[in-house]
């Protein structure tokens, strides 16, 4: 009787430490801390359904968007009035189709919603189709269960599919469903959500992109004026219901790499959505972070990999594919972006100490391809030491400038930098506070320093660790 006691007190402790772990996963998600990474943003035609292809062409490129997503049934817009954009259109209208999206300076991305028989002569002429247009996504609610054509094709083409959701009675219309049926098949099939159609349905999208994770490809991005209603109505984006920063948000967290595709649906606005959507856009550049910055570390085929890096020295750097976290091992070394010389730029990045004495660093305008020793005493190093004090201490200019502040987070933490070399001024902000804002001069170690140069990672030594992700540049002209 007392064991069954005690298994009983051990099975209620750890479903307590279970529910409270749930708890404290569930709120370390804090989206209003997320900085929103930029989204490469696409106009689907149906936007402009009441023109042709060819001036719906015009209209995206007033908007300054330079993606499309065609969809069948348009009408074209050339000499034949009753032509329309379809995957069965004559060679002569393709060749039409890539003139008029070349002279607007627009690619062609994704193509749908179409629907086609599931025969293997039906799928592979639409195909064939996407391949013809360089279209990476077609878009589509297949009619029936059997995904085995598609699963075929997209690994024959290297074509994605993406199932969009249509409000109930679609089958598609709870995220539930697309989940169940892409589960097992190349990851190449996947989800093209709509946010309007998911809160038509009463499906928070946040929690959709959640149950899609990773399965995404490209998203249907739409703001309503109602939540659970199907009358509700497009309005601009983060001026409804939708809470559009937390889905970019969380897109963030996912890494996610497609396209957002805007499609403006409003009937009151249908002859003129473009002020709308143009005041949706500027809403979504307020809350992207990372406008105009060029990630440092590339990302391609769902993992990051170091091109463009070079390492001088011992020890390296270990590269996470999936996360994208670099972290050292041994030294003293450095890892430089060899691929551009920056001047004027704003650097931006996380860093983590995994020992209490890691000693690590940031070097700025490194000037000469690194071959020796010499970079250390002609660029100035933004340090990563906290158990130093002074000029030596993590977010000084090391041996130069000490920081006005300490600043950083206790071992084990993240923290974030940004800094910015303009001129010859040197700014650190570490984790929100500034702690440097310097007019720089040759000072300790450093002789001499250049007006443009790479950017490198420390690493120290094999006790001295130290991981970096999200690094980002900005260059300043």
């Amino acid at each position: 009787m007392l064991n069954l006691k005690k298994m009983l007190v051990v099975i209620l402790v750890l479903v307590m430490a279970s529910s409270i772990n749930a708890q404290q996963t569930k709120e370390e998600v804090n989206y209003n801390e997320v900085k929103i990474r930029e989204f490469k943003i696409a106009v689907q035609c149906w936007t402009f359904r009441k023109f042709t292809f060819v001036e719906t062409l015009q209209k995206v490129k007033e908007l300054g968007v330079k993606y499309l997503e065609a969809y069948p049934g348009q009408k074209l817009g050339s000499d034949d009035p009753n032509t329309i954009f379809n995957y069965d259109m004559s060679e002569e209208n393709i060749a039409f189709v890539k003139k008029k999206l070349d002279e607007a300076g627009i690619k062609l991305t994704s193509f749908g919603v179409v629907g086609f028989e599931n025969t293997e002569s039906a799928t592979k002429k639409v195909f064939e189709f996407a391949k013809k247009m360089g279209i990476q996504t077609i878009v589509t609610e297949p009619s029936t269960d059997d995904f085995s054509l598609l699963n075929k094709f997209v690994k024959q083409y290297g074509i994605n599919v993406a199932i969009h959701n249509h409000p109930e009675p679609s089958k598609y219309a709870k995220p539930q469903a697309v989940a169940d049926r892409i589960k097992g098949l190349d990851t190449r099939i996947g989800s093209c959500g709509d946010t309007g159609h998911w809160m038509r349905t009463s499906v928070n999208p946040i929690e959709a992109l959640k149950l899609l994770s990773g399965r995404v490809i490209e998203l249907h991005l739409k703001d309503l004026n109602e939540f659970g209603s199907k009358d509700a109505y497009d309005v601009p984006f983060g001026s409804g219901k939708a809470n559009i920063h937390d889905i970019l948000a969380e897109l963030t967290i996912q890494n996610f790499r497609g396209y957002l595709v805007v499609e403006h649906e409003n009937p009151k606005e249908a002859d003129n959505p473009s002020p709308s959507i143009k005041k949706g856009l500027d809403y979504i550049e307020s809350i992207t972070y990372y406008k105009g910055f060029q990630e440092l570390l590339s990302y391609n085929w769902g993992r990051y990999e170091k091109h463009g890096w070079n390492h001088y020295g011992p020890g390296y750097f270990e590269l996470d594919p999936k996360s994208g976290i670099l972290t050292s091992n041994g030294g003293m070394g450095l890892l430089w972006f060899s691929q551009k010389k920056y001047g004027d730029f704003i650097l931006d990045l996380e860093y983590k100490c995994l020992a209490p004495k890691t000693n690590s660093g940031i070097f700025l305008r490194v000037p000469d391809f690194v071959t020796s020793d010499d970079y250390i005493y002609r660029s100035f190093e933004i340090q990563i030491d906290d158990a130093s004090e002074k000029k030596h201490q993590t977010g000084a200019v090391y041996d130069s400038e000490p920081a006005k502040e300490k600043a950083f987070k206790p071992t084990g933490n993240w923290n974030h930098y940004r800094i910015s070399f303009i001129g010859d001024v040197i700014t650190v902000v570490l984790n929100g506070t500034e702690i440097i804002n310097w007019k720089a001069e040759p000072r300790g170690k450093i002789k001499d320093f250049a007006k443009n140069g790479y950017v490198g990672l420390q690493n120290h030594d094999s006790d001295a660790k130290v991981s970096f992700r999200n690094i980002f540049v900005k260059e300043l002209k």
